[in-house]
C-alpha cells in the first residue's frame, strides 16, 4: 500500500500473484464537503470500451458549412453537482466483493472482458465474488445489455437508458436510427426539441428522454469499504463535468481503479480545462485511486 493513500486503507489492485484481501477500513477523517453550485449539463450518448463499433458519438455534427458543437446544443442545465445526501441509502451487506462499474457500457462487451480476466484475475476478488453495474444512455443498446444480464443473473445489474452524470434529472438526446454504419450517433440536449440546430439536421433524428444517474450516489449505495471497485468511464466528454464533482465527493474513496478516456475538453459543458481535470485527477490519486492509462482490455 502506498503511503499516499489518504483516509482509507485499501486492498491492492488485482494481481495474478497475490490474493485480494478485504483490508480496507475507513478511518476517521474529515473530508471537506462543499456542494458545488455551478450549473452542470448532462452530455449523453455513452460509449463502450470493448469495441469501437459500438460507440455512440457525441462529436460536432457537420451540416453544410456549420459544425454544431456540444456547447451549441446545450443551453440549460438540468441539475447541479451533488456530492452526498443523507437520503441516499447505505448498503447493509458486510461481505466484500469486486464491483465493476461500466459507465458508457455500450453493448456490454466489457463484462466478457472482465469475466475473462482481462482486467485481472477475478478469482482474487474478496470472497471470490463479483458484480457489474452497467450504465448506458442509448436505448438502442438495451437488447444487447439484457442478454448480458441474462447470462450472468444476480451479478450484472443494468441502468439502461440512463446517463452517467453527477446529479439526478432528465435530459434528452437525439438518435439517427437509420444510420447503422455511424452506430446510431446521437445528440445530447437539455433544451426544447424545436431548436434551430435540430431543424437543421433534418427529420431523421428521434428524440429520446432519459434520466441522469448520479455517480456519487451509485457508489454510495452499492459499494462498501471492503470492496475492490473498478470504474471504467468512457462517456464522450461528460468526464470533464463529472470528475471535478467526483473529486469532491466522499464516496470517491470507495473506488480503487479508474479507467478514464478523456475526450476534447470542449465536449464538457462546465468549461473545465485540462488543468482543472488534472487537478481533480491528482486529488483522486491522493485518495488512493489507481488511474492507469486508458486502453482496451
Amino acid at each position: 500500500l502506498s503511503a499516499s493513500r489518504a483516509c482509507a486503507e485499501r486492498p491492492p489492485i488485482l494481481d495474478s500473484n497475490e490474493e485480494i484481501r478485504p483490508s480496507r477500513s475507513l478511518k476517521s477523517c474529515e473530508v471537506m464537503v462543499n456542494v458545488l453550485s455551478m450549473p452542470f449539463v448532462a452530455i449523453l450518448c455513452t460509449a463502450t470500451l470493448a469495441s469501437a463499433a459500438s460507440r455512440t458519438h457525441l462529436r460536432g455534427v457537420h451540416n453544410n458549412s456549420r459544425t454544431i458543437t456540444a456547447r451549441d446544443r446545450f443551453q440549460k442545465s438540468p441539475c447541479h453537482c451533488q456530492i452526498d445526501s443523507k437520503l441516499w441509502a447505505r448498503p447493509t451487506r458486510t461481505q466484500p466483493k469486486c464491483i465493476f462499474i461500466d459507465l458508457g457500457a455500450g453493448s456490454g462487451g466489457n463484462v466478457e472482458a472482465w469475466v475473462n480476466n482481462k482486467f485481472g484475475p477475478i478469482e482474487n476478488c474478496p470472497s471470490g465474488q463479483w458484480e457489474a453495474i452497467l450504465v448506458e444512455a442509448n436505448p438502442l443498446f438495451e437488447p444487447a445489455l439484457k442478454e448480458v444480464a441474462a447470462k450472468y443473473p444476480d451479478q450484472v445489474h443494468l441502468n439502461s437508458s440512463s446517463a452517467a452524470y453527477m446529479c439526478e434529472s432528465k435530459t434528452a438526446f437525439y438518435l439517427d436510427t437509420k444510420d447503422v454504419q455511424a452506430h446510431y450517433w446521437g445528440m445530447g440536449s437539455s433544451g426544447d426539441s424545436a431548436t434551430p440546430e435540430i431543424s437543421m439536421l433534418g427529420p431523421d433524428l428521434n428524440k429520446v428522454e432519459v434520466d441522469t444517474l448520479n455517480i456519487n450516489r451509485l457508489l454510495t449505495e452499492n459499494t462498501i469499504p471492503g470492496d475492490w471497485v473498478m470504474m471504467k468511464m468512457d462517456i464522450e466528454g461528460a468526464e470533464f463535468d463529472i470528475i471535478p464533482c467526483m473529486a469532491e465527493a466522499p464516496a470517491s474513496v470507495l473506488v480503487d481503479r479508474l479507467y478514464l478516456e478523456q475526450h476534447d475538453p470542449s465536449w464538457g459543458l462546465e468549461g473545465a480545462t485540462p488543468a482543472v481535470m488534472q487537478t481533480s485527477l491528482s486529488g483522486l490519486r491522493t485518495r488512493g485511486i489507481d488511474i492507469p492509462a486508458f486502453s482496451p482490455a
